[in-house]
């Protein structure tokens, strides 16, 4: 019997993979997280709402990080299939940020 963490956990996965073929080569470094919740407020650019994801920008040779929280996007959903598109659409609006398109371009 799989925990709740553990399914979450599939559920980015699955969809991380499906979000590679957007990043190509340029974007191959980077890495997807699940958190159990925000470590901060909101940034200042952010809806005041608890984040359900976030794009992490990094410098140098490492990648971009690209978190999903668990309990707010848990929180927002009415159950598991609205889980799996909720991180979906998480996702892709981040994904949409890093490569500077609109999300609708993205169909995870």
């Amino acid at each position: 019997m799989r925990s709740r963490r553990e399914t979450f956990d599939d559920v980015v996965i699955e969809v991380a993979e499906r979000a590679r073929e957007y990043l190509g080569k340029r974007y191959a470094a980077v890495e997807f997280a699940v958190e159990e919740v925000p470590s901060t407020d909101p940034a200042p650019w952010e809806e005041q709402a608890a984040a359900v994801g976030r794009l992490v920008p990094v410098g140098g040779t490492a990648g971009h990080r690209i978190v999903i929280y668990r309990r707010p996007v848990e929180t927002r959903a009415r159950d598991a299939a609205e889980v799996s598109v909720i991180v979906r659409e998480v996702v892709a609006e981040q994904v949409a940020a890093l490569l500077n398109v609109p999300p609708s371009e993205i169909d995870l």
